[in-house]
């Protein structure tokens, strides 16, 4: 009887990989706080309050991608609603940031000023848990993995797949953001939530706070990459990746792929539910539009930019877009859009690996 040789683990990260990340930890943590806080304004090196509130979300829109990357990349699921996951977790911190406002809104009443505008005497039941900042961090993760788990079981024991399955994922955040525009559903219409003046009784918008948010978005980032690495490494991220390329044959080798394919969507679904509520107190908003189904086509054309099959790709093409987006809009405003389809056009088309695997086979890796 022959020995088998088992494959040898491989490491979280080489050495390499683990100076890079030290590099990005330390950039992002130390020097940008430095080049922000202490450096004179009148400096070529000070970074302005603009830039660190851009890479900030940025690093937000960074963690949808790498969320989708682990889902369309690693197995092959293509979702088209990603965005509806990101406005829950952004509307579950949006609520704990309209509570934390108290006496100080307009109307001077303990509720929120939407409420009192339409002549509401209580808050409703859902707003129940909203007082507790730690609650709202379990409803971060809780309410945008429930939605997806639920969704998920269905869509997946059904063996909806392919163009149908992004069709009906379109089809569900449409479905939200129609939801919430209603008044009458508790999540301020229209107009969402705004207006925010305090975390954890601590003023929102101040220095120290706005750099403590940078610093929190930053380590989340780096930690949710080192996450999915670890994942896409395992035994549970290979039977992924064979889930993505012939899931019939994992069917026909005694796998059940249901468990594997709920488990990545739902964790992927946690990831952007985080991304909302880091994104929402950064930018001071949150509203019915980040549910639009652009916003997730959006997510989709981050990862295919950067490189789907790759983990630090989404992440290249969350900063590409949405670097070229924040430059044309005020340069360019009228061609955003048509630059943005023509880009995934010909990502499409002259890229398929993105422009990390382009990198990788101009360095003769394998792509």
């Amino acid at each position: 009887m022959s020995n088998i040789t088992l494959p040898t683990p491989q490491p979280l990260l080489s050495r390499t990989g683990w100076a890079a990340w030290l590099t990005a930890l330390i950039v992002l943590c130390a020097l940008v706080p430095v080049l922000n806080l202490m450096v004179p304004e009148g400096s070529v090196l000070h970074l302005s309050d603009f830039a660190v509130a851009l890479t900030a979300k940025i690093m937000c829109y960074a963690i949808c991608a790498l969320a989708m990357g682990l889902i369309w990349g690693y197995t092959g699921i293509l979702s088209l609603g990603h965005g509806l996951f990101f406005a829950l977790g952004g509307y579950a911190m949006g609520m704990y940031l309209m509570r934390q406002i108290g006496l100080d809104g307009n109307y001077k009443s303990n509720l929120p000023d939407f409420m009192v505008f339409l002549d509401w005497k209580e808050l409703p039941w859902h707003w129940a848990l909203s007082g507790s900042f730690g609650a709202t961090l379990f409803l971060v993760v809780a309410v945008p993995g429930l939605v997806a788990f639920v969704f998920g079981y269905f869509a997946f024991r059904s063996r909806i797949k392919g163009v149908y399955f992004s069709i009906i994922t379109q089809a569900m955040t449409f479905a939200a953001m129609l939801l919430f525009f209603r008044n009458e559903t508790g999540f301020g219409g229209n107009n969402g939530f705004t207006d925010f003046k305090r975390i954890l009784d601590i003023p929102i918008a101040t220095t120290s706070m706005r750099m403590t948010l940078f610093v929190m978005t930053s380590v989340t980032l780096l930690l949710f990459f080192l996450m999915a690495r670890w994942l896409v490494g395992s035994k549970f991220g290979r039977v992924l990746q064979a889930v993505r390329d012939a899931e019939s044959r994992v069917m026909f080798s005694g796998y059940s792929t249901l468990g594997y394919k709920l488990s990545i969507w739902t964790i992927s679904a946690m990831m952007c539910g985080v991304a909302g509520a880091l994104y929402v107190p950064q930018v001071g908003i949150i509203n019915p539009s980040e549910m639009s189904p652009a916003n997730s086509i959006e997510i989709a054309i981050w990862a295919a930019v950067g490189g789907r099959a790759t983990l630090i790709g989404p992440i290249v093409g969350a900063f590409i877009v949405n670097g070229a987006k924040s430059w044309l809009t005020v340069t360019y405003p009228e061609f955003w859009l048509y630059f943005l389809g023509a880009l995934f056009i010909g990502v499409t088309l002259f890229l398929p690996d993105g422009v990390v695997g382009l990198i990788k086979k101009l360095k003769g890796g394998k792509a």
